[in-house]
């Protein structure tokens, strides 16, 4: 049961979703994985062994409702709809998020640094699930995510999954220059750091959520780099694997 994966080696949203959505986030514990990619990578494309990431990717379709539908992920604002119900693994779409209205389609995220932002509605109608590093957020990848879904900003809620945090993700001027439309609002998420920037991508997200109509928004409160034992991160590590976000409608 997810429920069970995400007491002993993951972790369950705090949002106050209707009952039929389910959701969790894994973390680097619980595979088989080697090395740096000990030892639940579910990326395919990191250096890993190919057959331990398909026995890690095993692992958690065991544990879920019905097998993921993975992305092919570019740090980009395009959102697919989820094919529904998969008896085999797809060709993976380059996309970056992916809604679902078909109870028992998982809707999967992979990150090691970069922000996965969960959706749903208050009725429990429909999920979502997105990619935000910087430049897709930047991009409108969030705001791509919510127009995708067949309800207004308002009666959506949102979860800020696992990602590296204020105090650790510092960041050139290019960066800064890429949010320069939400500098009045979101000038917080950036502190001068000699001369770089530290950046609070989960602020962003909220700044962006928030201006984009969302009301309700929960989580954010990792640090993938600062917290080695259960998070895979990029930026610490260069070599590393893959955690996977994940919400479906139950059936």
């Amino acid at each position: 049961m997810p429920e069970q994966l995400a007491m002993e080696n993951g972790i369950i949203p705090d949002w106050p979703a209707p009952e039929n959505v389910a959701a969790f986030s894994t973390t680097r514990a619980g595979g088989v994985s080697e090395g740096p990619w000990a030892s639940m990578n579910l990326g395919q494309h990191c250096g890993d062994d190919a057959q331990a990431v398909a026995e890690n990717r095993a692992l958690l379709e065991g544990m879920l409702a019905a097998r993921p539908f993975w992305l092919r992920q570019v740090h980009g604002s395009h959102v697919v709809q989820h094919p529904g119900s998969l008896t085999e693994q797809l060709p993976a779409i380059e996309a970056d998020a992916q809604v679902s209205s078909v109870a028992g389609a998982v809707c999967a995220i992979l990150t090691a640094d970069c922000l996965p932002v969960l959706f749903c509605d208050r009725q429990g109608s429909q999920v979502a699930a997105a990619h935000a590093g910087w430049r897709g957020l930047a991009a409108g990848v969030l705001e791509n995510t919510i127009a995708a879904m067949n309800s207004p900003a308002h009666e959506l809620l949102a979860w800020l999954g696992p990602a590296i945090g204020p105090a650790a993700y510092e960041v050139g001027s290019d960066v800064k220059d890429a949010f320069s439309q939400d500098q009045a609002e979101g000038a917080n998420a950036f502190v001068s750091h000699g001369e770089r920037w530290l950046f609070n991508l989960y602020a962003m997200a909220r700044h962006r959520l928030q201006k984009a109509g969302v009301k309700h928004i929960s989580g954010g409160k990792y640090c993938t780099l600062s917290d080695p034992t259960r998070f895979f991160s990029y930026r610490r590590d260069g070599v590393t694997g893959r955690m996977a976000t994940l919400v479906w409608l139950k059936g």
